[in-house]
């Protein structure tokens, strides 16, 4: 089994554990400089899976996000669209994510999901009613933008008192997954293991 496969597989285990909350249990984070062709990833994703769509203001943002709405629909996955419920709606996408630093009061379109690097963080996106919690990272990330992470321990005490279901993001692998079973989390999140 490859670890996409496997990475899948526990993100349905940790779902499952969790009371199967009406979330994907398994999220793609696009990356414009670590995804290059996120549409190609997309067609391998295994179906009730989710696809975030991080434009970034790239120009070609629209023809993107109409492709992968295209294989969302045909291949059974959940599509949000980044900061952006303007181009949720003109593609058709399921709904929106919003990252920490736009919390203020994030529009509710479709699934509406945040991000949060802290309890606080998460907490706030509790309190604005976002229907997941991206909470990250949990392990050490290659990302650029990657913060120290909370570690599996302190995310989980995050995860078991945030409200909201919470999905794992940072450095998530197939290995580093197996530590997640048990500790709260509704499923896991990446970019590079699902790439």
């Amino acid at each position: 089994m490859g670890d996409r496969q496997a990475l899948a597989r526990l993100a349905q285990r940790l779902n499952r554990d969790a009371g199967a909350p009406a979330i994907p249990p398994l999220f793609f984070f696009t990356d414009p400089a670590r995804t290059p062709d996120p549409v190609a990833i997309a067609g391998q994703l295994p179906r009730g899976a989710a696809i975030v769509f991080r434009h970034f203001g790239a120009t070609d943002r629209v023809r993107t996000a109409r492709a992968l709405a295209r294989v969302a629909r045909k291949r059974g996955l959940t599509l949000l669209i980044a900061a952006d419920p303007a181009l949720a709606r003109r593609v058709g996408a399921d709904g929106v994510h919003w990252p920490e630093k736009r919390l203020a009061s994030p529009l509710r379109f479709g699934l509406t999901t945040a991000s949060a690097h802290s309890p606080a963080a998460a907490a706030r996106a509790a309190a604005l009613g976002v229907d997941a919690i991206i909470l990250g990272p949990v392990f050490p990330s290659r990302s650029p933008s990657a913060k120290r992470p909370l570690g599996a321990f302190h995310a989980s005490q995050i995860a078991r008192s945030a409200g909201p279901p919470v999905i794992a993001l940072g450095g998530v692998s197939a290995k580093t997954a197996r530590t997640l079973v048990g500790r709260g989390f509704a499923g896991c999140a990446a970019i590079e293991a699902l790439a």
